[in-house]
């Protein structure tokens, strides 16, 4: 592949794994690589982190594509341990030699080892031609060379604390399983194809993750960065406040100016502008199918409660009640939801949501917290179980909010499948897909 191929397929891979790389930056990353030595690799690498890499949370896509892309040339001595070999002499000796290497710290020579360990034991048994790096973690065993490392270290180090030792050798370790991955992918890219291969194995970035598909570690990821992102939004949603459009012209004023200029206006003035900060009032459904979903839009919004003038949370299944109290100022959030799920009364009868019961005990037993100042935000996947979608008193809610939303977790391309009544609930008010950080951000961005 030539080189301008290879960058074109580098970057439009970026693009499809979710890192923003505009048009002007690609053409940035093609300036910096005529002011470094393309045969030197790591050069390479950091010339196009340096263009196209705008947040360390999307270093570890980029650095998984560039190893598909650009991975490194194989020298001969690789090549000819490209081959099968057994037994448990053979077996020992690969062991001694990557227990050498671990002690020396030498990556290169880490990375060499690896790609030929990959050749001669990653390929699958049984005719399926497969690369696995799990048979050469298995076969090789690092994790069980560490008491060896630390006595012969410890033992020629007398002063070389075992706990620092222990550290650097788990992460020698950990690359050279890291390596291991990389040249099983390399492999599995030049018989497949290196874009089919990145579709598989590339994460979208943290901000991009589906909120009904993340990992329990996704989550807790997704809790740090939520008071992050809310002060930069707090920030630029105070700036834009500040600094948002002029109000309306003080034609008084502007005329009495325009006399010093023989009574052409050449300078305008405005009345001050009064923002308006919204009265913002949640319904949450907290079933369990979108229930990580509801959380971070709460959190979200919580942590952003001084750009509203006064902020009402209702969380329901198929009960209702409101959850404004576990978020008094000062409360811990996470904890906050924690005793919502645990101490609100959500369940009336099968614990399944039933939007119409939920939307009209709302209006009878609350339905004074929808003033014309008011903003009333719903969310859920809008799937009624096949029950009564309560569109009536919807309408009657929304009819007397100054503005309503509804924001829904689903793909838009499943809305209105099975019991979905999405399109239905859509007709009343504007329904829009919010399926992760980048989305509900942009929203509340919106919104307030």
């Amino acid at each position: 592949m030539a080189l301008l191929d290879r960058h074109i397929g580098f970057v439009a891979a970026l693009r499809e794994a979710g890192l923003p790389v505009s048009l002007a930056e690609g053409l940035d990353a093609v300036h910096a690589l005529e002011a470094v030595d393309l045969g030197d690799r790591a050069s390479l690498r950091a010339a196009y982190a340096a263009t196209l890499v705008k947040r360390p949370a999307h270093r570890e896509a980029f650095d998984l594509l560039f190893d598909l892309w650009f991975p490194p040339v194989m020298g001969s001595t690789e090549e000819a341990r490209d081959k099968p070999a057994y037994g448990d002499p053979e077996l020992t000796r690969l062991r001694d030699e990557l227990s050498g290497i671990l002690r020396s710290g030498d990556d290169e020579a880490l990375r060499a080892f690896a790609r030929g360990v990959v050749g001669a034991y990653g390929r699958g048994g049984g005719g399926s031609g497969q690369w696995f790096s799990y048979q050469v973690l298995r076969i090789l065993s690092a994790d069980t060379l560490m008491a060896g490392l630390l006595n012969a270290v410890l033992a020629e180090r007398g002063g070389l604390e075992e706990k620092v030792a222990r550290r650097t050798f788990a992460q020698r370790i950990a690359r050279f399983e890291e390596l291991v991955g990389q040249d099983v992918r390399r492999r599995i890219a030049e018989e497949r194809g290196v874009r089919r291969v990145a579709r598989a194995n590339v994460r979208p970035p943290l901000e991009q993750v589906d909120f009904l598909r993340a990992t329990r570690a996704d989550l807790a990821a997704l809790r740090r960065e939520i008071h992050p992102l809310a002060r930069r939004l707090a920030t630029r949603l105070t700036v834009r406040n500040r600094h948002g459009r002029r109000g309306r012209l003080d034609f008084r004023r502007t005329v009495r100016t325009s006399l010093s200029t023989g009574g052409v206006p050449l300078t305008t003035h405005h009345r001050p502008r009064r923002p308006h900060k919204p009265e913002l009032v949640v319904l949450c459904d907290a079933s369990d199918s979108v229930s990580s979903f509801a959380h971070f839009t709460l959190l979200l919004t919580y942590a952003l409660r001084e750009q509203f003038a006064k902020v009402r949370a209702f969380a329901f299944i198929d009960g209702l009640d409101e959850v404004t109290r576990f978020f008094a100022p000062g409360a811990d959030v996470v904890e906050a939801i924690t005793r919502m799920t645990g101490e609100a009364d959500l369940v009336w009868v099968s614990g399944h949501s039933d939007y119409g019961r939920a939307f009209a005990v709302f209006e009878e037993r609350y339905g004074d917290a929808i003033t014309p100042k008011t903003s009333l935000l719903i969310l859920g996947d809008a799937r009624t179980n096949y029950q009564d979608p309560g569109l009536d008193t919807v309408r009657r809610l929304t009819g007397r909010a100054r503005h309503a939303y509804w924001l829904n977790p689903e793909p838009a391309g499943d809305w209105d499948s099975g019991d979905s009544a999405a399109s239905v609930y859509a007709e009343v008010l504007p329904m829009h897909e919010c399926r992760n950080l980048t989305q509900l951000a942009e929203f509340v961005e919106t919104l307030a």
